[in-house]
């Protein structure tokens, strides 16, 4: 009969010698400098993607385009050496065209229309032929992290009306649809990397920028930019971009540990981002910033043309318009 003190020693040498499990490791690609409102939001969510799945899935951060822009990203993404990309989701528009109109200008009332502008099944169609098409899904809600809360564009010099667009030359992301809307309203469009914006500005390439407000200080765009005007121009959210094959692949517990993760900086960022702009503005206002209010409906009424030249010309899907309108209330 075998003795329990040999028993005890054979198991206690079984696990000494057995494999430790290895740690899943998702590289997680960014914009945002780590400590900016987003930043903090990106570090949040990996945080609790490590605690909900009890250390067994590390989310590791690489801010500021550390792997790339856009298009480096995107393609890091389809062929899974990037698991996750943090951006807006029109940058799809890569491998469904349609998606560019996400981020339409001047055309939802707010927010909330918006929302059900996103979730309307014209817009969740695109989202799936993405994701069956591309192999590029979005992990949770594509609207619950806000970015924001709402956008502004910054100039050297005051934007009093929309005539006054004709001096500015505006920094625009690698967008169409972006590009095409600020030429339409009349400004010089230049398309450059966001992390380059700061020093194109100061070194005369633009003299304008849009972002989101609450970007706006982490980036330090008031130095060279110093007239901050608010333009509600489209509504935004961080779609957390994800190769669909490597989610899928992953043990159920760690699925619904990045899920869950995503709820809770869903909630994080809606009080980081709304925290953060009143204080925000009263400091870069300290540092010799101005901040205004247009009123916007003559941009309103001059992007309708637009949309009614994409129509016509048949660049606008046509599912695009009656969703809109049967997401409005």
């Amino acid at each position: 009969m075998r003795s329990p003190i040999l028993a005890v020693v054979a198991v206690a040498a079984a696990l000494v010698c057995a494999p430790l499990q290895a740690q899943t490791v998702w590289r997680m690609a960014t914009k945002m400098p780590p400590d900016g409102p987003e930043g903090k939001v990106f570090q949040y969510f990996a945080d609790q993607a490590e605690k909900y799945s009890g250390g067994e899935l590390k989310v590791q951060v690489y801010p500021n385009e550390q792997l790339g822009k856009e298009a480096a990203v995107l393609e890091q993404l389809k062929l899974g050496t990037v698991h996750l990309y943090a951006e807006g989701s029109t940058f799809m528009a890569k491998w469904v065209p349609e998606l560019r109109w996400m981020s339409a200008a001047f055309v939802f009332k707010d927010r909330d229309h918006w929302v059900r502008f996103v979730n309307s099944p014209t817009v969740q169609g695109w989202l799936e032929t993405a994701k069956n098409d591309a192999g590029i899904g979005i992990l949770g809600d594509p609207t619950a992290v806000l970015r924001g809360p709402y956008r502004v564009m910054l100039t050297q010099k005051p934007i009093r009306s929309l005539a006054d667009l004709g001096e500015v030359k505006m920094r625009m992301a690698n967008s169409k649809t972006g590009v095409e809307q600020w030429k339409h309203l009349g400004a010089e469009v230049r398309v450059l990397g966001w992390a380059e914006t700061y020093e194109s500005i100061s070194r005369g390439i633009v003299n304008a920028v849009t972002s989101p407000v609450a970007l706006v200080e982490s980036m330090k765009f008031y130095e060279v930019a110093p007239h901050i005007t608010r333009t509600d121009e489209y509504w935004q959210s961080i779609a957390f971009m994800m190769n669909q094959k490597a989610f899928d692949g992953l043990p159920k517990a760690q699925q619904e540990a990045l899920l869950k993760a995503h709820q809770d900086a869903a909630a994080y960022s809606v009080k980081v981002m709304n925290d953060v702009v009143g204080e925000s503005i009263a400091r870069m206002k300290s540092k010799g910033a101005t901040y205004s209010e247009l009123d916007m409906a003559p941009f309103v009424d001059r992007m309708q043309s637009y949309y009614d030249q994409a129509a016509q010309s048949g660049t606008l899907p046509k599912a695009f318009m009656a969703a809109v309108k049967s997401t409005a209330r």
